[in-house]
């Protein structure tokens, strides 16, 4: 082969060689599955690795729903990591049935004991309630508590991803070395001191390059300031996941303010939560930008919806519900985020505030 055709040849080699290497353009995607009023996030890494937290309710429906959004618009075959946050039946009910219609590779919880979660709960109920969950078919079990880390894929050549457990059983993450005082500080009122197995929730935090997501299960009031006061120990995010659906007895303005959330989403039921104490709480802080939510409050205090196009599920239609999702998917260089309505034909971008 003469030069002048072999190196341009070869040019086109080495082009087409750096090419193949070059990461592909994946995102980091986060679903809120409609189990409602229930728990269901399922978040899919860039390298397709999949992270379920919390499984809903018993009964068989809710699993039928993660399992339509993994499978068919996730792409998945298996759930890798589950993470359950506390031991309500909305929040670990499913997990026996998702394992019966798809493979677990890890449970995480933050320690299930014979002991009812609830101070002054029915034995017998929790026996008979949680003894499908102790055997559920999962490859491995692992108890998570403050500063663990869910282990997650690397990409080469993408933003680094983590997952981190900041708070289980109300004990919290040490502030950093050096850490300054949280400067935002409240004169609200602790509550009276929860006594369920909400306030002992699993809080986690996804941050992806400079995007961070927050999730804190049914986390309530009191435990909330600890996170936030007299240190902000999650830091300001992005994407808020509200604790315990948007109920009255969460939502502490402080930790919220804290958080300084540019989108808010409530995984929620038409009849429970978005309270009128967490919206007034959100709509607080200075930089929010939007409210989403999976389902329209129907209640009598209609007032406490975001707009029509930014809801899921419309309407208390029980069991003909069509179980809509929301839908985030963060750029491959985590640089922008678009949230989507896909039922309402609805999506907005938005930039990512570098950490």
């Amino acid at each position: 082969m003469r030069l002048s055709v072999f190196l341009p040849f070869l040019a086109a080699c080495v082009a087409l060689n750096a090419w193949a290497s070059e990461p592909k353009s994946r995102t980091l995607d986060i679903y809120w599955i409609d189990s409602e009023g229930g728990g269901s996030t399922l978040m899919v890494s860039p390298a397709g690795e999949s992270v379920l937290v919390d499984t809903g309710n018993p009964g068989g429906r809710d699993a039928a729903r993660i399992h339509k959004v993994a499978t068919e618009l996730a792409g998945l075959s298996r759930i890798d990591h589950v993470v359950i946050t506390h031991f309500h039946g909305d929040h670990f009910g499913g997990l026996a049935d998702l394992a019966q219609l798809m493979p677990v590779g890890t449970l995480y919880d933050k320690g299930i004991t014979e002991a009812v979660p609830d101070q002054g709960g029915n034995a017998l109920r929790w026996t008979m309630l949680s003894r499908p969950y102790r055997d559920a078919k999962v490859e491995q079990r692992v108890t998570l508590a403050a500063g663990d880390e869910v282990k997650l894929k690397q990409v080469e050549g993408l933003p680094p991803l983590s997952l981190r457990c900041l708070a289980a059983n109300q004990k919290m993450i040490a502030p950093g070395s050096g850490q300054p005082l949280n400067p935002h500080t409240t004169s609200v009122a602790d509550k009276a001191p929860d006594l369920s197995d909400n306030a002992n929730s699993v809080v986690l935090l996804l941050a992806y390059g400079g995007f961070r997501f927050f999730d804190g299960g049914d986390l309530t009031w009191n435990a909330e300031k600890k996170l936030a006061s007299p240190h902000n120990l999650a830091g300001e995010v992005d994407l808020y996941q509200v604790n315990h659906h948007g109920l009255d007895s969460s939502s502490h303005p402080l930790l919220v303010r804290s958080l300084a959330p540019t989108v808010a989403v409530f995984n929620n039921g038409p009849r429970k939560g978005t309270s009128q104490s967490a919206m007034d709480a959100l709509k607080a802080v200075p930089g929010l930008k939007a409210i989403y939510q999976v389902h329209e409050n129907v209640r009598e205090d209609r007032q406490n919806n975001t707009a029509p196009e930014m809801i899921a599920n419309h309407g208390d239609l029980g069991d003909g519900c069509a179980g809509h999702h929301l839908k985030c998917s963060v750029s491959a260089d985590a640089k922008t985020y678009t949230v989507l309505v896909p039922s309402r034909g609805h999506s907005r971008v938005f930039e990512t505030r570098a950490k």
